[in-house]
C-alpha cells in the first residue's frame, strides 16, 4: 500500500469549452485524491477552447496543456498519453470534464490497477445510468458487442470515458482517428494485458456535450472506424464477409440476367 502512494498517478481530463464545470471537477478530484493520500497530479488537456476553460482549470489547481486549435477527442487523447509519459506517470486515470462520472469512484479504479490489472474500465452498464439518450445507449451497446466479438473478451462498455491504466498500456499508442476508446481495449487484449470492468455511476449532463456536437455525425464516423478496426484486426473476417457479399450479389444478378 505504501508503494502505491509513492507511485506517480495522473488524472487526465480532456476539455473543450467547459469553463462552467471544469473548476468543480478538478476540485472534487483533488479532494478525493488528497483524502486517499495519493501522489498525484491533475492534468487538463484544453482542446483549443474559446472560453476560459484553461484559466478555470489552473485556478482549481490543475496542470494545463492547451491545443492551439480544436483537434477533437482522439487527438486530445494522444496528447494526454504523451504528456503523462513525459511526466513519468505510473498510473493514468482518464475522466471526462462534464462531471457525469464521479470523482469519488477514482480510487475504485486505481485499486484494481494496484491488484494487477493493466486496464480498468468504468462500466456505466454494470453500474447506474441516470440518463442516456436512446440513440447513444443503442450505439454504445452495439459498439461494445463488436469489440467483444473482435477480442473474445466480454466488454459491456467499450466506449466509457472513465478508465485507469498503467504506463505499459499507455505506451501501446493509438492509430485510429475516431475510435481510441475501442482501439485501446483491442490493443491491450492483443498484447495480453489484463482487463477488468468495474461498475460506475453515470450522472445526467447539465447542458449539451461540447466534445461531441453532432451525435449523428459522430455515429457515422464511429461506425466507419469500427469497420476499419475489423479490417486491421480481423482481416480474414472483414474481407471474407465483404467478398461473400459481392459474390452473392454477383450470383443473384447473374441468375436474374439468365432468367430474363
Amino acid at each position: 500500500k505504501n508503494a502505491l502512494f509513492k507511485m506517480n498517478i495522473i488524472v487526465t481530463i480532456p476539455a473543450y469549452n467547459e469553463e462552467n464545470s471544469i473548476g468543480n471537477v478538478v476540485k472534487e478530484i483533488k479532494n478525493v485524491m488528497d483524502e486517499a493520500r495519493y501522489n498525484y497530479k491533475v492534468l487538463v488537456i484544453d482542446d483549443g477552447s474559446k472560453d476560459k476553460t484553461a484559466e478555470a482549470a489552473k485556478k482549481a489547481g490543475a496542470v494545463v496543456y492547451s491545443h492551439p486549435y480544436n483537434y477533437g477527442l482522439e487527438e486530445t487523447f494522444r496528447t494526454e498519453i504523451k504528456k503523462c509519459l513525459e511526466l513519468n506517470s505510473d498510473i493514468i486515470v482518464h475522466i471526462d470534464a462534464d462531471g457525469q462520472y464521479k470523482a469519488y469512484e477514482i480510487p475504485k479504479l486505481i485499486k484494481e490497477v494496484e491488484n494487477g490489472y493493466d486496464l480498468v474500465l468504468g462500466s456505466r452498464f454494470l453500474g447506474k445510468i441516470e440518463h442516456m439518450p436512446l440513440l447513444k445507449r443503442l450505439g454504445n451497446k452495439a459498439f461494445s458487442k463488436v469489440i467483444s466479438n473482435i477480442t473474445n473478451v466480454k466488454i459491456s462498455d467499450g466506449q466509457t470515458g472513465f478508465r485507469a491504466f498503467n504506463k505499459n498500456v499507455a505506451k501501446l499508442g493509438m492509430i485510429s482517428n475516431h475510435t481510441y476508446t475501442q482501439e485501446q481495449i483491442i490493443r491491450a487484449v492483443r498484447n495480453k494485458f489484463k482487463i477488468k470492468e468495474v461498475p460506475v455511476y453515470f450522472g445526467r449532463r447539465d447542458g449539451k456535450s461540447r466534445l461531441i456536437s453532432n451525435p449523428f455525425e459522430y455515429a457515422m464516423k464511429a461506425w466507419t472506424n469500427i469497420l476499419r478496426v475489423y479490417r486491421d484486426y480481423e482481416p480474414l473476417r472483414f474481407f471474407g464477409y465483404t467478398g461473400s457479399l459481392f459474390l452473392i450479389s454477383g450470383i443473384l444478378i447473374g441468375l436474374w440476367l439468365v432468367y430474363n
